[in-house]
């Protein structure tokens, strides 16, 4: 059952407050941080404020919307007006932004109540976060192995039952791959679905905002109210937004629907659990009506390597703002290239670093054509395979991640094989399409296994109606971690 409706009778039935509901989520924070390191910044004066406004409507007889009270987290690379965003860097340690998100203030508009902003790799570069500049973040089901990245802080939030729904930003797989190895729903939009307006931006052809939750339908909810054109975001998709949740009713099948398993993305590299897992959700499927057929898209493992081109190319553009000018961290210094250089070098850690370094190799005279501009063409081919793809197919399904989550540190020096993790999620972002991670089993040492089902180009209802399907026919969604 949906928690966000169930959260939502509460408040309307007058079986718990606002501010009662709100408290418990902030209890529950401050019983498990010690241990999982999920948020970096907790607004609870403002939540509980947020929270008797709430109650003030509730008492006086008003209707309230089906977010409104309803606790959130939100990935701290998300532009909060008054509240600290750092991005998980030193060089935004205290920046404060004069100004909201447009999804942040789309969700302040619904009545939601922001409990805080959570941990990530920094700037959004990682797999692990392991990269954030203040804390690692513990996997609810097993605190010693990481929750996957960059928005690890937002997943394993939402798993260990901190906050009933999360944002975070998903430009290689940060949104589905951390919901695998959390167990957690984990939803990326199609590219310009909804505003990066306040995103503090990694990549910008590649970044989109996305919900994570503990069930299909409350993911559905909360881009309802996150997606629609911007007009402050020159990339944003001026489309209608249908009801996503319209359909999400008891006793939806997938009869009349196709569904593709990616030959690329099984065989070598991936663990033979999840490779179990995997087959035996398309098995389900095929139990719910769906024809399942296997479709080759050669060019999907080179995604791989023309992201770690691309995105770290326009990465080193971006981040060549915070030189120590205009905001952020400074180091005082003398003349101004010794400034720059040393608020950069005390600033930045060393995976942000080392992909700005690439991607300034390949853009640099001389190799610009032989990887940057090769790696757009091989973008457009994996484009074109998907597209043919979905000639034949209503959704395609393939593992989110090759491997269930790993212990902390195990990979930390080992980039190639840290990159190795984003596989499966990386090419959906280069195509710009919709791609849903949900809970598809267990490995022996009780760790989550997520199932990845990619759309055509908006039809994110298509996705959420057959990952409800699933959900309704098994029971994965409803295990919670025992954290107490």
């Amino acid at each position: 059952m949906s928690l966000i409706r169930e959260l939502h009778r509460q408040l309307t039935q007058k079986e718990r407050s606002a501010v009662e509901i709100t408290q418990a989520y902030l209890e529950r924070i401050k019983t498990l941080e010690p241990k999982l390191h999920s948020f970096l910044t907790v607004t609870e004066a403002t939540a509980i404020a947020q929270a008797q406004a709430i109650d003030q409507k509730i008492a006086a007889g008003e209707d309230i919307g089906l977010l409104e009270g309803i606790p959130i987290g939100l990935k701290d690379n998300l532009c909060t007006q008054g509240v600290r965003t750092t991005c998980a860097s030193k060089v935004l340690e205290n920046f404060v932004p004069p100004y909201e998100s447009t999804v942040t203030q789309r969700l302040v508009e619904a009545g939601t109540i922001a409990l805080g902003k959570t941990n990530l790799d920094e700037f959004a570069m990682g797999s692990s976060t392991e990269n954030s500049a203040y804390q690692v973040t513990g996997n609810p089901w097993d605190p010693s192995r990481v929750p996957g990245g960059s928005s690890g802080g937002s997943a394993a939030a939402v798993a260990a039952d901190e906050c009933p729904v999360a944002l975070g930003s998903d430009t290689g797989g940060s949104i589905r791959q951390p919901a695998s190895l959390c167990g957690v729903v984990g939803l990326k939009p199609t590219y310009g679905l909804v505003s990066r307006y306040g995103l503090v931006a990694y990549a910008s052809s590649l970044d989109q905002i996305g919900p994570l939750s503990r069930t299909v339908e409350d993911a559905a909810i909360v881009l309802q109210a996150i997606a629609g054109h911007d007009p402050k975001d020159s990339t944003s998709l001026n489309v209608e937004i249908p009801d996503y949740t319209q359909n999400l009713q008891p006793g939806l099948d997938c009869k009349g629907r196709t569904i593709g398993i990616i030959q690329e993305t099984f065989g070598e590299g991936l663990d033979p659990v999840v490779d179990e897992a995997v087959k035996a959700a398309i098995a389900q499927y095929e139990a719910l009506g769906a024809t399942v057929k296997t479709l080759s898209l050669p060019r999907f493992r080179y995604g791989l390597p023309s992201y770690y081109i691309i995105a770290p190319s326009e990465a080193s553009s971006n981040l060549a703002r915070y030189d120590g000018v205009k905001y952020g961290a400074r180091a005082e210094e003398s003349s101004l290239v010794s400034m720059y250089t040393k608020t950069r070098a005390a600033g930045f850690g060393a995976e942000v670093k080392r992909r700005i370094m690439i991607g300034t190799y390949a853009l640099s005279a001389g190799y610009y054509d032989a990887y940057y501009l090769k790696a757009q063409k091989v973008r457009t081919l994996i484009k074109q395979d998907f597209e043919a793809a979905f000639q034949e197919v209503d959704a395609l399904v393939c593992p989110t991640s090759p491997t269930t989550a790993f212990t902390a540190g195990s990979k930390v020096d080992d980039p190639i094989s840290m990159y190795l993790s984003d596989l499966m999620t990386i090419p959906v972002n280069l195509a710009g399409l919709p791609g849903i991670s949900i809970p598809c089993g267990f490995d022996a040492a009780g760790l989550p296994i997520g199932l990845q089902l990619i759309g055509n180009v908006l039809q994110e209802q298509t996705l959420f109606e057959m990952a409800y399907a699933y959900e309704q026919a098994t029971d994965w969604h409803t295990k919670t971690p025992s954290l107490g």
